[in-house]
């Protein structure tokens, strides 16, 4: 990173005097705040419905990671059309249709429970992370750009940190009114279907996913309501004149060609880690269902401490270096989740939240450096790019399916984790020459 000026550091100290939110403007930053809770409910909610739909439809772990599948896919395809009708129609049509998306995505399950068909519930994710996607889409510019630009980080951060106080929330609710508890054995399955009454003990086990989803959707539903009839401040945008950017400009660019990989393998990585930390629990610790939600409901608070400790850290070091320890102690942590299937394993890939924390604004801020006329339209490519938490989960269900393991199935975060060690050598390298340059042009 370039050394910052005295003016610049100067700067940095009068933003401190600047008001977190202009007057007038508090209801529609709370409102808009509150999306960013919202949003990570149905994100991690997904962590148990993964484990509650190889039960409930007795399926492979490939079978239920379609559920990411489908979600993040979700997110991928509608991350552009939203970004195009905000730019004619402003961000409140993106607060509501995201929220009508999501309210009508979650009021599905019901019909999906009742007709009992998995493929159902998969449609169902992918249009609440279609209304997700002009969400976040729409929220982070929004809040940047409500009040004065100094105090916009400030902003930004504050809205931000109630992201993973929403994904303590989803799994906590999947786990305590999703999960019945009820695990039956082989012997306790072969007398449920001697007795023809197998086929409804998995149709009430699909149909407790109804109520907290229609929960949900009540709540969003009333946030829409809310944001319909409240008054919006007027936005400037920047001007979206490019003189000489676009797609084929980007290519010019190492360090944001590497940021969207590295986007695609983390987000991959963090998806798949908890994705699967129920089952690898209950495989290598036999703790019953409920426990291990629990356990992953702890890992999210790690996660949000992991957040506020990061931005600390920052004060003093560089972020990129502070990535690479932090890459380095997920590797670490994934490869005794790996070689190590008992509680210590369990315990490993339950740290890895904490250091998680950093990596996504991290390897968005460290992208668009320096992009210039071209920041927008390569932020929109980073943000795509986590379609990795599509793809990397059902690797992992293959690898776990084909070799009855687990913990083989983790030696793919631990594989993006060691990638990601290399880039984020490779962009200190580069940021360094950056820095270099911008010294010996002054």
């Amino acid at each position: 990173m370039p050394p910052r000026s005295n003016v610049e550091a100067q700067s940095e100290v009068k933003s401190k005097d600047v008001p977190l939110v202009p007057r007038g403007y508090g209801v529609p930053f709370v409102l808009v705040t509150t999306l960013f809770f919202l949003w990570a409910i149905p994100n991690n909610l997904n962590d148990v419905l993964i484990r509650q739909f190889m039960k409930s439809f007795v399926m492979t772990r490939l079978g239920a990671g379609l559920v990411q599948f489908a979600f993040y896919l979700g997110y991928f395809f509608l991350a552009m059309p939203a970004a195009l009708i905000m730019r004619k129609f402003g961000y409140k049509s993106g607060f509501l249709i995201g929220l009508g998306l999501y309210s009508v995505g979650a009021i599905l399950f019901w019909p999906a429970a009742v007709v009992d068909r998995y493929g159902f519930f998969l449609a169902a994710l992918f249009v609440i992370a279609g209304g997700l996607s002009f969400l976040e889409t729409a929220s982070n510019p929004f809040i940047a750009q409500l009040g004065d630009p100094r105090s916009a980080a400030r902003r930004l951060n504050f809205s931000q940190a109630f992201n993973p106080v929403g994904s303590v929330v989803g799994v906590w609710i999947g786990t305590k009114f999703i999960f019945s508890g009820i695990e039956l054995t082989p012997a306790q399955v072969a007398a449920e279907k001697a007795l023809h009454h197998y086929r409804n003990y998995l149709h009430s086990e699909t149909l407790r996913v109804v109520k907290p989803y229609l929960a949900v959707s009540l709540v969003t539903l009333t946030m829409l309501i809310l944001i319909a009839v409240t008054k919006f401040p007027k936005i400037q945008a920047e001007e979206e004149t490019v003189t000489g950017g676009g797609f084929r400009a980007l290519l010019r660019y190492p360090h944001f060609l590497f940021a969207v990989v590295a986007q695609f393998l983390y987000v991959g990585a963090q998806v798949g880690t908890w994705s699967y930390l129920i089952p690898y629990i209950m495989m290598y610790t036999h703790e019953a269902e409920k426990a291990a939600g629990y356990l992953l409901t702890g890992s999210l608070v790690a996660f949000g401490v992991g957040r506020f400790l990061s931005a600390w850290l920052m004060r003093y070091v560089q972020p990129n270096r502070l990535m690479l320890a932090f890459c380095v102690a997920n590797a670490v942590l994934a490869g005794v989740g790996v070689l190590a299937p008992n509680w210590l394993g369990a315990g490993a890939l339950l740290l890895t939240s904490l250091f998680m924390s950093l990596m996504y604004p991290t390897i968005f801020a460290q992208g668009i450096r320096g992009l210039g006329e071209n920041t927008k339209i390569g932020g929109s490519l980073i943000v795509m790019a986590i379609v990795g938490g599509a793809v990397m989960p059902l690797a992992m269900g293959y690898l776990s399916d084909r070799f009855g393991s687990m913990a083989v199935a983790y030696s793919v975060p631990l594989v993006a984790y060691l990638v990601l060690i290399v880039y984020s050598l490779a962009d200190m390298r580069l940021a360094d020459a950056a820095s270099a340059e911008a010294v010996l042009s002054q």
